[in-house]
């Protein structure tokens, strides 16, 4: 009488590291529809075009382009203010 023993094979779902491996796809998958919901579903309003021209004519030098803020930031030197005609 010979003693062999005989391999018992698992099912892949019985091991471990198989649930690990398939974890790191599924949370990326799972985040990412958490992401597209949240993008689709706060989504910020909308502003208006003219509310901004009209609060940015009381401003002065603060709502300045890009540019001469810029430029004032490198040479120290304030944009020429414009002044509005007055009848």
């Amino acid at each position: 009488m010979s003693n062999t023993l005989t391999p018992t094979s698992r099912r892949w779902w019985s091991y471990g590291h198989v649930w690990m491996v398939i974890a790191g796809p599924l949370v990326v998958v799972v985040a990412s529809f958490v992401t597209f919901y949240l993008a689709a579903h706060g989504q910020d309003p909308v502003m208006s075009t003219q509310e901004q021209i009209s609060d940015a004519k009381g401003a002065g030098n603060a709502l300045a382009p890009a540019i001469q803020a810029r430029n004032h930031a490198a040479t120290g030197e304030l944009p020429p203010a414009k002044t509005a005609n007055k009848p």
